[in-house]
């Protein structure tokens, strides 16, 4: 098993390093890069004084040259990308061309945002699905299963950036339940430690729920399907001929071999949770890592996007490891060879 982990670990870094390749090359290329944003407002600026005489010569070649060698574009594309990943490996991400502050400093200080609100979704979602997949399984084919499940489809059919603004045009803009946007109050730093936490549940609400909605199905599904596959086994059907109940059967025997197929989904449910943070957290003004890349690629902030690439490609592979982790930890029939 050591061997196998070791060539699985040693695949994230050619995959992680196409990952970057692409989309540093696709940065190089587009249209709209932070000298073109440039040369936009200068132009804006001049017109905006009665210059229109300036048009395209607000920058001489001189000062665009400075310019190019400034934000590296003075450089064929491969030699640009190996000075970035050199810097990379020494945890050097750059400057935000938007900000001017370091591309690293902006990512500590807003991951414990992205970070508490996943934590807290994937806690939650596990604490939701499996007991509701339990009550299924064993109303199956029931009112109440088939109820469930209806409700379940039509969350996982909606994006949760639909959710999202649903709840926030009703229970903010229309009944004022819950605040606009924001992961905390104006006068948060003046309240007390309690009233701080419970500031924070407040506002976390709507953004959660967003989350949450959407991604109930998968594991609710899985947790039904695995107890009422285990329901059927043998080892069960010979529990209960020995005078064994049935609820006894199910949380002491079923439910035991059932958990072990949610094991693998942790790093899955990673990488949902880190692709819905940039919208949700968007429409919310949540001030994390979704947030900040999504204004970093609307303002062509490249070097932000590219520190957020790392950070985000970085945590779903690390999941997907974590994933067959958990699964040989749980569950000792697993042999990777």
């Amino acid at each position: 098993m050591t061997a196998y982990f070791l060539r699985r670990f040693l695949l994230v870094i050619p995959t992680l390093l196409g990952i970057t390749i692409l989309v540093f090359g696709i940065t190089r290329f587009v249209p709209g890069g932070p000298i073109d944003r440039m040369i936009a407002a200068a132009q804006a600026g001049g017109e905006g004084a009665g210059g229109n005489s300036l048009g395209s010569q607000v920058l001489d070649e001189e000062q665009l040259a400075e310019l190019r060698e400034f934000y590296g574009f003075d450089k064929p594309v491969h030699e640009s990308y190996l000075i970035w990943l050199g810097k990379t490996l020494k945890l050097d991400l750059g400057e935000s061309t938007r900000y001017q502050e370091p591309v690293i400093d902006m990512i500590l200080t807003r991951l414990p945002v992205t970070a508490g609100y996943g934590a807290v979704t994937l806690l939650l979602m596990y604490l939701i699905c499996i007991p509701l997949g339990i009550a299924k399984a064993i109303r199956h084919g029931g009112f109440f299963d088939s109820v469930s499940s209806v409700a379940l489809f039509v969350f996982q059919a909606v994006p949760s950036f639909v959710v999202a603004i649903v709840l926030l045009i009703f229970f903010a803009a229309r009944w004022d339940i819950f605040p606009m946007s924001g992961h905390m109050s104006d006068r948060f730093d003046e309240l007390e430690f309690v009233e701080k936490f419970l500031d924070l549940a407040w506002h976390a609400v709507l953004p959660i729920a967003s989350y949450l909605l959407g991604l109930l199905a998968l594991l609710t599904f899985l947790m039904k399907n695995a107890l009422l596959e285990n329901l059927s086994a043998d080892y069960v059907r010979t529990a209960m001929a020995k005078g064994v109940s049935f609820r006894r059967a199910v949380m002491g025997h079923a439910l035991r071999n059932s958990l072990v197929s949610l094991a693998p989904y942790v790093g899955a449910s990673i990488t949902i949770l880190v692709g819905g943070s940039f919208l949700v957290e968007t429409i919310f003004t949540i001030d994390g890592l979704g947030l900040l890349g999504y204004d970093a690629l609307v303002q062509r902030d490249y070097p932000t996007v590219m520190g957020i690439l790392v950070f985000t490609a970085g945590s779903v592979l690390a999941g997907n490891l974590l994933s067959d982790f958990i699964l040989a930890v749980v569950d000792p029939r697993v042999k990777f060879d």
